[in-house]
């Protein structure tokens, strides 16, 4: 069985401190590639850059703040972003293929489906697609946040057997190890637990938008997907190599011991909620350790919009989040039997398909 693995390189990897595209990084982590796919591998890339490459050539002085500014930027840089890795390629007589994707194409599963038969095509090919978000039409409230969550979204949809994020630390330490030079690193992470989030830091570099939190994030949103993840730095002439054959300078991701199913992880990590329901203590306990339904007897207060079919956040009594789920109800029906118990709803709304509010099976936990 080909190996597959999905390769997401961060702005810092590729630009200079200043803004534009370092050309001889490009041509190093192409050789990297290159050679991963010369020995089997299938490699599909994430790349970032776009907006910290066009910035300086629009004429921003820095990296703008601005969305339409940030577009601007990404306008220009994401044909230099591919401009240079298709003369990188192509030196190693690999063709490179730009997929841009926004949130709002990983909601439609028939969007995902023909993404998927498209990379699958690429790849047959031999050819290395080239993912990146499409930052010219993103609007904030759609937008991925950084790509470390497309390289893990990516790695989940296409099954992969691996996720590299590749960043300019090597993995994750017990501290700053710039600030705290006793600082240890994580050789293997069994488990995303809230202290793994502590310990994560905060903002990335000046030209990026992702920190090693985002990349935690990414981390267990692929592993929950089945896909290990590697968090490391890739330097030196066969680096990628051993960081895929496990001895690489990072931090290693385990998976779960049982994988979500695709239906799950659409539902977790690519839907978007068009409301949010809060529960009680009780509805906390049967989501949570119970394997229950969410019924509407547990539902304590009803938000947004949305119809039967739709996807909701469901919060528990300290507004912190639970999972996902489909909803049964539209929310004006909903609104008027929160709280109450199952046998006075059929004489509150007549006959209803379900008695539950979401099912076990429509149900994803995210805490």
């Amino acid at each position: 069985m080909t190996t597959r693995i999905v390769v997401k390189i961060g702005s810092s990897s590729l630009t200079g401190s200043e803004g534009g595209l370092n050309r001889e990084a490009i041509a190093f982590f192409a050789t990297e590639i290159a050679e991963l796919q010369q020995s089997g591998c299938e490699v599909l890339l994430v790349t970032s850059g776009a907006v910290a490459a066009g910035f300086r050539s629009i004429g921003y002085p820095t990296r703008p703040k601005l969305l339409h500014e940030k577009q601007a930027a990404a306008a220009v840089g994401q044909a230099l972003l591919m401009q240079a890795y298709q003369e990188a390629f192509t030196s190693h007589n690999i063709t490179a293929a730009q997929i841009l994707l926004t949130r709002t194409d990983f909601c439609s599963r028939r969007a995902m489906n023909n993404a998927v038969m498209t990379v699958e095509e690429l790849l047959r090919q031999g050819a290395i697609p080239v993912f990146n978000e499409n930052d010219t039409v993103s609007v904030d409230e759609l937008k991925f946040g950084d790509n470390d969550t497309l390289s893990a979204l990516v790695a989940n949809l296409l099954k992969a057997s691996m996720l590299l994020v590749l960043t300019d630390m090597d993995g994750l330490y017990s501290g700053d190890p710039r600030k705290h030079p006793n600082a240890v690193r994580y050789q293997q992470v069994e488990e995303i637990t809230p202290e793994i989030y502590a310990i994560a830091g905060g903002a990335g570099s000046s030209v990026g938008t992702g920190g090693m939190r985002s990349k935690i994030d990414a981390a267990k949103i692929a592993t929950r997907g089945g896909v290990p993840v590697f968090v490391g730095k890739v330097s030196e002439p066969g680096d990628l190599r051993i960081a895929v054959e496990g001895t690489g300078r990072g931090t290693y991701f385990a998976t779960t011991s049982t994988s979500l199913p695709v239906k799950k992880q659409w539902l977790g990590f690519m839907s978007t909620p068009l409301g949010s329901l809060h529960v009680d203590a009780g509805a906390v306990e049967a989501l949570l350790n119970g394997g229950h339904s969410l019924l509407p007897v547990g539902v304590k207060r009803t938000e947004g919009h949305f119809h039967a079919g739709d996807v909701v956040e469901v919060l528990g009594p300290d507004s912190r989040l639970l999972g996902r789920g489909i909803v049964n109800y539209d929310d004006a029906q909903l609104r008027m039997i929160e709280g109450l118990p199952s046998r006075q709803i059929v004489d509150k709304l007549g006959e209803v398909p379900r008695l539950e509010v979401i099912h076990r099976d429509e149900w994803i936990t995210l805490r």
